[in-house]
């Protein structure tokens, strides 16, 4: 087995002023369970390079002006590669070498590392360019999840597999601590230029250390092109000082600072900071937030802003303490910990592991129509008609799917314009050869009562039910087209299965039997335990305008996203992951449940104005994978859940208060977290939720108790 790492062209994989890329290579290699398989494979002018198994690619110094040495230095690994092919190679951070290494070696185990924003990167710069990357690698891993989303930015979710994109941080050792070793010292490390703020952290530091006489500051980089110098007896300006030293300048450090203005992708000087347990602020750019477990987070960068953060930390000793130690404790993107993930990805591939297993025990006949995305490419396949499914099989019934969407899209024509007429004659069709005991229709919109009746009159005994799980609050989106869509086939329906309480809907026919069902979770998609693990991301919070549409809609407004704008705005040092907001494509499937793995907490936020038990399904995906949920009071979910296990809040500012209380509290997260999921998926599964379906319309008696039943 052999794995190559091929760094970027130029990369100093050497402790001699060595590259971010080649610091996260030299750490994850050396904790590798694949160390001595793994050959790295760079250029350098540097005879000290690290002690990993590197091999140098030396280029002649072309005579030609415009000769790429970039392109020479591919060319070089390409000899070495059809010489001795490896299993995997690794590509860091130049997306463009893949343009130049297919023609020349064919199609490899492509892995390629993002460590820079990849809208700004020869190579991914357009979506054709990353459509052609996503083809043609078999992992893309990024150092932070806003790279990610930048990579994804103007994509339609039909052209990206998930499965692809992970999000591996940067990683760093974690120091040995100690509060008595800390001094009274702020730090800036980075180069000395106002991309990394280096001149707002200057005009800071001054006006801190005027005012602070028993402070020192330090400073460790240097800048060939910008030229800013700050000048006070109390601040020392290293230059660039080998790794070693700039860790061991951290051992000491009391505050941290990491003020950039452009965009960081991730950011590996605060990350060390964190690690090292200082009190560490960051601005608020990029994948910055990402770096760190516990610090302070500017809102705005400016030296108003800075200054006040610092001198609060100076003023407030316990404060400062109480970071830098839950700073240091939170700590877990350690280089063995990285290492482990990124070992992961290398192992799926070259073992190729697979699990499946189905119970295909029948009993009765369900015929189960709802739209089930064949034509949307498995992008909505983790939706309540699957769940519900699943809780079918496990009970050991036959189930036909019957997916009526997708019918009308591939009947329609000149005669028949929609596909309906189509739609009810295969229905009928269907039922004639599969005989079903139970017909379910979940939001079959398109199926005419008429069908319905001719279907009651050809099979008496035959029972119809239906789900709905769309909003029915008289303030809320689309009531009036929602009430028709339930009542449009009551007449011939036997049950109505809502996730809204009946007791508070007066439109609802009395010859119905009404019945409450929470949005059921499942097993094999709830897989997730976030509870158990840490988690870089606070809050997470998605919507779409419109689960078919899967992108969004120009000029379209979601009253949610000023809820969400507002609670940004008032709760202070947070990390959001949002989409659907702002330009952010909404996520599905797989991608999804990969983004939510990073969260701690999750917004249950529903269109328009409670109602009692109504949520939308993303309750199941945030509670089912141990996120902490966030849900309004009003929705009547204390019924079910007490304040250990979900988080009920009155207003924003009470959410707010909760969010940044909770975020403090690991221990306490993870305890809700765990409780919510255990509770959930134990009284609320798809499961039961089915068998309650099948025995409220078949009539038959149930002796089991369901907590929703009341």
């Amino acid at each position: 087995m052999k794995i190559s790492i091929l760094l970027p062209y130029k990369e100093n994989f050497s402790p001699i002023y060595p590259g971010a890329v080649s610091l996260f290579v030299n750490d994850t290699v050396k904790e590798s369970k694949f160390k001595k398989k793994i050959i790295v494979y760079g250029n350098t002018d540097y005879k000290k390079t690290f002690k990993c198994n590197y091999v140098n690619i030396p280029l002649n110094k072309s005579k030609l002006r415009f000769t790429s040495q970039s392109k020479k230095y591919i060319k070089e690994f390409t000899k070495i590669e059809l010489n001795e092919k490896s299993d995997l190679i690794e590509i860091h951070n130049r997306p463009n070498y893949l343009y130049d290494l297919i023609p020349l070696i064919g199609k490899r185990n492509y892995i390629l590392y993002f460590h820079n924003d990849p809208l700004t990167m020869l190579g991914s710069k357009t979506i054709k360019e990353r459509k052609f990357l996503l083809k043609n690698t078999y992992k893309i891993l990024f150092n932070s999840n806003w790279s990610k989303k930048r990579f994804v930015e103007g994509m339609q979710s039909k052209f990206i597999n998930s499965e692809k994109l992970s999000v591996i941080f940067q990683s760093a050792k974690k120091s040995k601590f100690n509060i008595k070793n800390k001094k009274n010292l702020i730090t800036f490390v980075g180069k000395l230029n106002k991309a990394k703020g280096y001149d707002i952290f200057g005009n800071t530091i001054i006006k801190i250390l005027n005012n602070f006489k028993d402070w020192r500051a330090s400073v460790v980089g240097d800048e060939a092109r910008d030229k800013i110098y700050f000048n006070h007896k109390h601040l020392k300006i290293h230059g660039f000082l080998e790794h070693k030293k700039v860790l061991k300048i951290y051992e000491n450090t009391s505050i941290a600072v990491v003020c950039s203005r452009w965009e960081e992708p991730f950011g590996r000087t605060s990350l060390e900071a964190s690690s090292s347990g200082c009190a560490v602020i960051i601005s608020n750019k990029g994948g910055l937030p990402e770096t760190i477990t516990n610090g302070v987070i500017l809102k705005d960068l400016s030296v108003k802003t800075l200054y006040k953060e610092i001198k609060r930390l100076i003023v407030d000793k316990r404060k400062r303490e109480n970071l830098q130690k839950s700073s240091h404790k939170n700590f877990y993107l350690t280089n063995k910990f990285v290492s482990s993930l990124i070992d992961q990805c290398r192992s799926e591939k070259l073992n190729d592991l697979n699990y499946f297993n189905i119970n295909k025990n029948k009993k009765l006949r369900i015929l189960h129509v709802t739209n089930f995305n064949e034509r949307h490419d498995g992008r909505l396949f983790f939706n309540t008609g699957r769940r519900l499914n699943n809780g079918f099989i496990r009970l050991g019934h036959s189930i036909l799917e019957f997916s009526d969407r997708d019918i009308l899209r591939y009947y329609k024509n000149f005669k028949d314009f929609k596909g309906s007429k189509s739609l009810n004659d295969k229905l009928k069709k269907t039922c004639y050869n599969y005989k079903p005991d139970l017909l379910i229709l979940g939001h079959a919109d398109s199926i005419f009562p008429e069908t319905l009746s001719d279907l009651k009159d050809d099979y008496p005994s035959l029972r119809i039910s239906q789900w709905f799980l769309d909003p029915l609050n008289k303030r809320g989106p689309d009531y009036e087209r929602n009430k028709d869509r339930v009542l449009d086939k009551c007449q011939f329906i036997d049950t109505n299965f809502l996730t809204t309480s009946p007791d508070v809907l007066n439109f609802l026919p009395k010859n119905n039997e009404n019945f409450y069902i929470p949005n059921p979770s499942d097993s094999s998609f709830e897989i997730l335990e976030n509870f158990r693990k840490s988690c870089n991301m606070d809050v997470f919070f998605a919507l779409s305008h419109g689960v078919h549409r899967g992108i969004l809609k120009s000029g379209k407004f979601d009253e949610r996203a000023l809820f969400i704008q507002k609670l940004m705005n008032v709760t202070n040092d947070i990390k959001f992951d949002i989409y659907g907001l702002k330009e952010v494509q909404p996520i599905w499937a797989d991608h999804y449940f990969k983004t939510i793995s990073n969260s701690k907490m999750g917004l249950n936020l529903s269109r328009g104005e409670p109602i009692k038990y109504y949520s939308s399904d993303r309750i199941t995906q945030i509670i089912g994978n141990g996120l902490v949920t966030l849900i309004d009071e009003k929705t009547g979910y204390r019924d079910f859940f007490n304040d250990d296990e979900m988080v009920f809040y009155k207003n924003i500012n009470d959410l707010s208060e909760k969010i940044q209380r909770i975020a403090k509290d690991e221990k306490l997260r993870k305890l809700i977290g765990k409780k919510g999921k255990e509770k959930y998926l134990k009284y609320f599964n798809s499961t039961l939720v089915a068998n309650y379906i099948v025995n409220k319309t078949l009539d038959i008696k149930d002796k089991k108790k369901y907590l929703w039943d009341k």
